[in-house]
């Protein structure tokens, strides 16, 4: 198998919302990718420039960052023509690695602007920067640039970022002096499409979590009536957790509780509400070991959210 270190650059509309399309919010401007075989070694670069169809004026902030202009986007091709030439390149047996999740979005919805083929469901890729967190800030949420990573490894830079062909070629440095100990274990699934019925969810079971990716909802009331969505089991033993702390709205897209296993300890339950196009809900639902201090943590969180929500409905009684 080898693994495509892919990267792109994206233009929006330049006025804003005003002159956006509703069905490509950002248009794929260029296509970049270095290609690893199952040793990690870099075996091929790929690399073209998509004429815009959209989008032909670049956005005043997109302008900064790129190292070209509209002079350049007009020698590129249709993305249709560039994306085909780009699936060819890849082959039949490899992964996508991508510094963040949002190529794979925004690559898919440019294919589905042009009507074509989709990638099999489910997708599964390799987000390296979180897996850079991971091993090198031992904190998933610390999300670090690709510049600043290709700095700490020492890498030699070369050319300049911020061009997709060199970002790809960059990634794959990274990705080839990262710490991949256990990387069978550490893929991702694509959310731009989603189950739509029950033989369709996903369970993806992970070492240290397993992660469970539900049908749509017509809403989040509904959702939330699913026992399997919140009844919470450990991800090792599959047991029905006693909870320590129930479920409570962390923010308006999560929700958190907390059980205790006997045999694996303080496991902790994550929904994520996702929304469809059409204004249904899907959840993604994390379940993992923490330790006491993150316990501690998330009962503070819900003591302070307790605490503000008191706050809210004394100064709402007050001013009535």
């Amino acid at each position: 198998m080898n693994y495509i270190v892919m990267d792109l650059e994206w233009n929006q509309s330049y006025s804003g919302h005003i002159g956006e399309n509703p069905r490509l919010p950002f248009e794929i401007i260029e296509i970049g990718a270095t290609k690893l075989d199952s040793k990690f070694n870099i075996v091929d670069t790929y690399g073209s420039i998509v004429k815009p169809r959209i989008y032909k004026k670049l956005q005043s902030k997109i302008r900064e960052l790129l190292n070209y202009d509209e002079s350049t986007l007009r020698t590129g091709r249709p993305f249709d023509v560039v994306f085909r030439e780009f699936k060819k390149w890849c082959g039949d047996d490899y992964i996508f690695c991508t510094w963040g999740p949002l190529d794979l979005t925004y690559l898919q919805q440019n294919m589905d602007f042009y009507y074509l083929k989709q990638f099999p469901f489910p997708l599964k890729f390799y987000n390296l920067q979180e897996i850079y967190a991971i091993h090198h800030y031992n904190d998933k949420t610390q999300m670090p640039s690709l510049e600043k990573a290709v700095t700490e490894l020492g890498i030699p830079i070369d050319e300049p970022f911020h061009s997709a062909k060199n970002d790809a070629y960059y990634t794959a440095k990274v990705f080839q002096k990262m710490n991949r100990k256990k990387l069978d274990d550490m893929y991702s699934i694509d959310y731009y499409h989603y189950p739509t019925c029950v033989e369709e969810e996903i369970l993806s079971k992970h070492s240290n979590y397993n992660e469970y990716i539900t049908r749509t909802f017509p809403s989040k009331k509904e959702a939330l009536n699913d026992k399997d969505i919140t009844t919470l089991r450990c991800h090792k033993c599959n047991r029905k957790l006693p909870k320590k702390i129930r479920w409570f709205v962390n923010n308006s897209s999560t929700q958190l509780c907390v059980g205790r296993c006997w045999t694996h300890g303080l496991i902790c339950g994550k929904i994520r509400f996702k929304y469809t196009q059409e204004d249904e809900v899907f959840i993604i639902k994390t379940v993992e070991k923490i330790s006491k201090k993150e316990f501690e943590q998330i009962k503070e969180r819900q003591n302070d959210l307790r605490i503000r929500r008191k706050e809210k409905r004394k100064q709402k009684k007050e001013s009535c």
